[in-house]
């Protein structure tokens, strides 16, 4: 390649010297901290700018309204993940007509699910009191009515287009999804920076512009890969194959059981606090999530990988490089433990300095216990991705339908008997995530260490 001739030793040596596996597992992430690490800082700025485009109580609303909206993720039933493991394993036996079938009959399903959901849902929309859902004025109804509209319609279309970002996982080139995701926000801070210069705070401008921008950018990208990269993979009407439908609907079926208890127990969260207590308290915890949560986006950009090369070395009985992976994952959870030690000593200056001094007054509370829950996350989420890697999902899909029962009644618990604050929510989510912290690494110890099967391979 033309681009070694421009690198350091070291760098030759760590990109294009080793194990295939682990030499595109680095590329990736080398490309996903360029492109992840791009979105944090936009993310960074863009709060507080969309923040003092409207207001705390207003961008609440549009946080309260997208985990409203968030909830109906789960009409994927699981295709998109199907998907990603079929298209793989497709690609990999060289069976391009078969990945074709694949991506033409997801777009097809998923596209159908969503068509008929939105027209549904945008003749029940009209007639709902989105301000008394939201806790809100009743002045402001109207705008938030048409808030929802907005964020419906980009949800519904945004799930079909998005599965671009599937394959591009699927096919190992994980930073191209981040690529994406960062150049959509880099659009909505461009489009919110002109709306707060030539206009007023409106709920429904915000809305046109976090739902709008991304979704050009991703159909831009459909656009790109369809007639290069995968042009041979583009989705045709007539590779369409209802039949396997089956296929894809018996694995993803898992895996959308266990979304379900992560999207309740973090959609939830906005709606429980909203009603309890109001929407400046979603805006805290929304902010609270962002800071602490920048530490699980940075893990991850290490992590992401590591699903698909853990399925090539489980296959390959290649038990060493799976503990090397896990060994130095373990390191980079204490290194990020101790940044973010650094991050909750100094939380309430950086809040004051980064929304704005005044603005909102956010309960140290707060700062310790999302902290915490991203550690935790953190620590479970190397194993959760192993297994997932090997389709050992039978103790996960278990937990899944306890945790969310778990995740609301705590919640409850210790809001209405023990008179916790609005942090009592992140209480709640660590103690649900039992299988993270506790059976995961079980089961990883089990199936890697002690070479055990039965349940634990399931």
């Amino acid at each position: 390649m033309e681009i070694k001739k421009y690198l350091p030793g070291f760098a030759l040596k760590f990109f294009f010297q080793g194990h295939q596996r682990s030499v595109t597992a680095k590329r990736n992430i080398a490309g996903s901290i360029i492109s992840k690490g791009a979105s944090i800082l936009i993310s960074l700025v863009l709060l507080p700018i969309t923040i003092d485009y409207v207001n705390p109580t207003q961008y609440g609303i549009w946080i309260t309204i997208s985990s409203i909206v968030g909830w109906f993720v789960f009409f994927d039933i699981g295709l998109t993940q199907g998907l990603r493991n079929k298209f793989a394993e497709a690609k990999a036996k060289g069976e391009d007509d078969l990945a074709c079938i694949y991506i033409s009959t997801s777009y097809a399903i998923i596209g159908l699910i969503f068509l008929s959901i939105l027209i549904v849902f945008l003749c029940i929309i009209p007639f709902l009191n989105w301000s008394k859902i939201t806790n809100s004025p009743q002045e402001l109804n109207f705008e938030i009515t048409g808030l929802a509209i907005i964020v419906f319609t980009y949800f519904c279309l945004n799930f079909v287009f998005r599965i671009i970002t599937t394959i591009l996982t699927a096919d190992q080139k994980s930073a191209w999804a981040s690529y994406i995701n960062s150049l959509g926000q880099l659009l909505v801070l461009a489009v919110i920076l002109v709306l707060k210069m030539f206009t007023k705070g409106s709920l429904i401008n915000l809305g046109l512009a976090l739902c709008g921008s991304p979704f050009f950018v991703l159909l831009l990208f459909n656009f790109i890969f369809f007639n290069s990269t995968y042009k041979k993979y583009k989705p045709r009407l007539s590779y369409v194959r209802f039949k396997y439908f089956k296929s894809l609907f018996n694995l993803g079926l898992i895996f959308f059981i266990i979304q379900i208890a992560g999207i309740i127990q973090f959609q939830t969260a906005s709606i429980i606090i909203a009603q309890y207590f109001n929407t400046l308290e979603v805006t805290s915890f929304n902010i609270v999530y962002k800071y602490f949560g920048a530490l699980n986006m940075v893990f991850v950009i290490f992590l992401t990988p590591f699903w698909s090369a853990s399925t090539e070395a489980y296959l390959k009985k290649d038990f060493d490089w799976i503990k090397n992976g896990i060994k130095k994952y373990n390191y980079l959870n204490i290194v990020l433990f101790l940044i973010g030690l650094i991050m909750l000593v100094f939380s309430n200056f950086i809040f004051d300095l980064w929304i704005g001094k005044g603005k909102i007054n956010i309960d140290f509370n707060f700062s310790l216990w999302g902290f915490a829950y991203f550690v935790v996350t953190m620590f479970g989420g190397k194993y959760c991705s192993f297994l997932n890697g090997i389709s050992a999902l039978r103790i996960q899909f278990i937990s899944s339908l306890i945790s969310p029962f778990i995740f609301i009644a705590t919640a409850l618990l210790l809001i209405k008997y023990l008179n916790m604050g609005a942090y009592a929510l992140f209480i709640a989510s660590i103690i649900a995530n039992f299988n993270a912290i506790v059976l995961a690494p079980l089961q990883y110890h089990m199936i890697i260490i002690k070479k055990k099967k039965g349940i634990w391979l399931r």
